[in-house]
């Protein structure tokens, strides 16, 4: 069974909801895999002997209700995640209500085709790269202006805060998005996969700043 969620008052309420239930999510998934790691299995490690009999050593079916659960739960935690994306669309850009699909990762993730990289307008600095992190290897530098992040564009923003930017990052870890930016005066696409452990702080490896033109 998934999990069900109450009816949200605004957008806001309802990303801060879907957020708790991603939590509460990746907290029972974490219980499922510790039922494995106890047996000493993972999702493929076989439950009978050579002779095709259960095996002994290993609480048989414990194991085969986690694995059923934690399938269950990555289905729902695949649909949160895009639910999530969606209503952060609703908080940091209403105007685009309505004209998302549910559950639409391409959509959410990627430029729209109507989008002219020429019309938009930087709204963050790339201040610094790490060596071998997810930025150095999407091609980001030191001094890129970031025209669109993902579906976050300049007019998603208030005041000096990026907040929209790394919700959108904690949502999207091992998700690939698209972002466009500006460097000396040409514009590019490049393609961002946020990850943890990649060896160094946050999933980007990169500090960025708000930018005023």
């Amino acid at each position: 069974m998934g999990f069900m969620l109450p009816s949200p008052i605004n957008p806001r309420e309802h990303a801060r909801a879907l957020m708790s239930q991603k939590e509460n999510i990746e907290a029972e998934l974490d219980a499922q895999f510790s039922i494995l790691k106890v047996n000493n299995v993972d999702m493929t490690t076989p439950l009978v002997d050579r002779e095709g009999f259960p095996r002994a050593d290993v609480d048989v079916y414990a194991i085969r209700h986690a694995r059923r659960r934690i399938n269950e739960l990555r289905n729902d935690y695949k649909a949160v995640m895009n639910e999530i994306e969606t209503a952060l669309q609703a908080v940091y850009d209403p105007s685009t209500v309505g004209s998302l699909p549910a559950a639409s990762e391409e959509v959410a993730q990627h430029t729209s085709l109507t989008d002219s990289p020429e019309s938009l307008l930087a709204f963050a600095r790339v201040d610094g790269v790490a060596p071998s992190s997810p930025a150095a290897e999407a091609g980001l530098r030191r001094e890129d202006l970031i025209l669109k992040f993902g579906s976050l564009v300049r007019s998603s923003f208030t005041a000096n805060s990026l907040q929209p930017l790394a919700d959108l990052v904690s949502v999207n870890e091992n998700r690939e998005i698209q972002v466009i930016i500006s460097r000396s005066e040409e514009t590019m696409s490049l393609k961002l996969t946020p990850r943890k452990g990649w060896g160094g702080r946050g999933m980007l490896g990169c500090h960025i700043v708000p930018h005023e033109s």
